[in-house]
């Protein structure tokens, strides 16, 4: 399933400039696209400027959101009901560093992703050279200590990371009970953590949990060791379709993936439980950008636009996501009766690692983590 911070400003500049990679020039084609310098909806003329401009170009082209990830489907045809433009989706399933790597294999094509969703670990590697500054109309809202100043990466929404399972399976009340020989080869990791947000905040989760922190990850990996060890890990990318088959029957991911699952699993008369260790509760947002190559650059920012907007923040929220727009949405009261019901009406949000953290975990995991459990 998809890839996947809480400290920005000086610490964001810094980071990015020691990740810093060669800069990639914007193609022709969207150059000639006066969407492509716009940096706020206001030199489009407004929304409605912006609405239009998109709809002339006719599609957008997303990628790595999955239909079952966060409410993802429920936003994708939202969005094509009220702006009338089709919708690419390509490789639903790819992580963060996937959808970086295809938009350089795909520059310069109509098919390269207009805008991205991305963890922060990889998004902001490539935060000098990737994406078109852009600040969306609620800017003023989302707390600056989140977001790059200059608008190039913005985050959207967050969750906790948890351990979902098959009810089946019984109760877990502590992340050594998946050594039991009853969990033997169905425990897997949302995706390479050394490429994944999610499979990164799975080992943070663990090694919290363990006895380490934000600052040591190596409890994580010992813990994962152990369970490789025991016949319980196994190296698979869980997706909607091995969990339904039974292959991964436990999954480190977020909590808005799991109520994915609780609702499917619901609706055939089966349980999907979840489980978050006592003092280990992870968060970590996912960030939205524009491409600096955007084919179809107008609709890339009406998408952000969007997303960020109240109406995408009660579509996160729906599906067990926490928007960044939160606070404000409960505040002003834009926040919808079917959110609150899933999220509740509280504000407060996970603890996660900094970019500084993040960055120097993703260097132990590089060294460690293939040789601790194996490659995929």
């Amino acid at each position: 399933m998809k890839l996947n911070k809480l400290t920005r400003s000086a610490v964001v500049l810094s980071v990015a400039a020691a990740l810093a990679v060669p800069t990639f020039a914007v193609t022709s084609a969207s150059a000639a696209s006066k969407a492509s310098t716009w940096t706020s909806a206001k030199q489009a003329g407004g929304l409605k400027g912006l609405a239009a401009a998109c709809k002339k170009e006719g599609q957008l082209n997303i990628i790595a959101t999955p239909r079952d990830w966060a409410n993802y489907g429920e936003i994708i045809d939202n969005f094509k009901k009220l702006y009338k433009v089709k919708i690419d989706s390509n490789i639903p399933d790819g992580s963060s560093q996937d959808e970086i790597d295809t938009a350089n294999k795909l520059k310069g094509t109509k098919r390269s992703p207009d805008v991205f969703d991305l963890g922060t670990a990889v998004g902001y590697k490539y935060i000098d050279t990737h994406y078109s500054p852009y600040k969306v109309i609620n800017w003023a809202q989302i707390p600056t200590s989140l977001k790059d100043p200059q608008g190039r990466l913005t985050p959207n929404y967050t969750g906790v990371m948890t351990v979902g399972y098959d009810g089946a399976l019984g109760t877990i009340t502590k992340l050594d009970d998946l050594l039991d020989p009853k969990f033997k080869g169905v425990v897997a990791l949302n995706g390479d953590p050394t490429k994944a947000s999610a499979g990164l905040n799975g080992l943070f989760m663990s090694s919290i949990a363990n006895g380490g922190s934000f600052d040591d990850i190596s409890k994580g990996v010992d813990f994962f060791k152990k369970l490789k060890a025991a016949g319980s890990f196994i190296n698979v990318d869980p997706t909607p379709a091995t969990i339904e088959s039974g292959q991964t029957r436990v999954v480190f991911d977020w909590t808005y993936n799991a109520k994915s699952v609780i609702d499917k699993f619901k609706a055939v008369g089966k349980t999907w439980k979840t489980f978050t260790p006592a003092n280990a509760a992870v968060g970590s947002f996912y960030n939205v950008g524009v491409s600096a190559w955007a084919p179809h650059p107008a609709c890339g920012r009406l998408w952000m636009e969007y997303v960020l907007s109240a109406e995408g923040g009660n579509s996160w929220g729906k599906g067990g996501a926490s928007p960044v727009l939160w606070p404000w949405m409960i505040k002003n009261k834009t926040a919808s009766a079917d959110a609150i019901a899933v999220i509740g009406s509280g504000t407060a949000v996970a603890k996660g690692a900094s970019l500084e953290q993040q960055a120097a975990a993703n260097a132990y995991l590089t060294a460690n983590w293939a040789a601790a459990v194996g490659t995929r």
